[in-house]
């Protein structure tokens, strides 16, 4: 299995006329062995990108679904080592490329230079640092592009149209877009305006923008799909995890996996 690029995904996905699927999951949440097994699990399941989440004490704009698996990972102790050394384990087998949620103080505390090149070496192909606002993430991305990472930036809707045009263009990977301002969660509609921000920033980069924030049904990817070049969902994916967490690794990589199968089911172009 030939490992693909966040670029090679996405000109596949717009060849076919499909929108990407990218799950979110906490690594070391409940255990580092479970992180390895889900990711596996969602690659086969046919994962557009995945996104791992590295604990933080202060998310940013988490939800309490995932601010709980992040404290639950944190209590164990959990350290960035152990991570990169999962992702190391796991990262040559896949086909999905793997992107990194993580804030920038832990890539400050850590060393920037030596955070990107440990992570590259793991197996990390982008970056997403939502506390890293223009022009204070110039220099961090230029430091992505030289570890042969791929740079991932945060629009939300309540940001002014020359900060989205900022952003997008410091953003190498794709941009993620936030479908509402607040914090993580799932919801039943996707907002109204939703469609018009999306084809406003996909006007200021030919980089792909994919939309987080509240995705967890079928029917929100297919109406995404006609738009939108990739559907983000996390706090849903976290939650069956600790539905499942009491059967092991393998129960929880079942429902992740199963689940993915799922939303999939919506990623053609209507």
């Amino acid at each position: 299995m030939s490992r693909q690029t966040i670029h090679s995904v996405f000109k596949s996905l717009r060849e076919k006329k499909r929108i990407g699927v990218i799950p979110f999951i906490p690594a070391g949440y409940p255990d580092l062995e479970t992180t390895a097994a889900a990711i596996t699990a969602l690659d086969s399941a046919g994962a557009s990108v995945i996104e791992i989440g590295f604990p933080f004490s202060d998310p940013i704009a988490d939800g309490p679904v995932i601010q709980e698996a992040f404290t639950a990972a944190l209590q164990k102790h959990l350290k960035i080592a152990d991570i990169f050394q999962t992702i190391r384990s796991v990262g040559r087998d896949l086909s999905a490329p793997l992107v990194a949620m993580v804030s920038y103080s832990i890539v400050f505390r850590y060393g920037t230079a030596k955070f990107f090149a440990d992570a590259r070496g793991a197996g990390f192909d982008g970056m997403i640092i939502p506390d890293l606002p223009p022009p204070e993430a110039q220099p961090v991305c230029r430091m992505m592009r030289e570890a042969d990472l791929q740079s991932i930036l945060l629009i939300a809707p309540t940001t002014a149209p020359q900060r989205r045009r900022e952003i997008a263009s410091l953003c190498t990977g794709f941009v993620y877009y936030l479908s509402v301002s607040g914090i993580t969660g799932e919801r039943d509609l996707l907002p109204p305006g939703l469609s018009a921000a999306v084809t406003e920033i996909r006007g200021m980069t030919d980089r792909p923008v994919c939309v987080g924030f509240g995705l967890h049904r079928v029917e929100q990817i297919r109406q995404l799909a006609k738009f939108a070049d990739g559907a983000i969902v996390g706090s849903a994916i976290v939650r069956r995890m600790k539905e499942r967490a009491a059967d092991g690794s393998t129960g929880v990589a079942q429902a992740v996996g199963d689940y993915l199968r799922e939303l999939t089911a919506g990623t053609a172009t209507i």
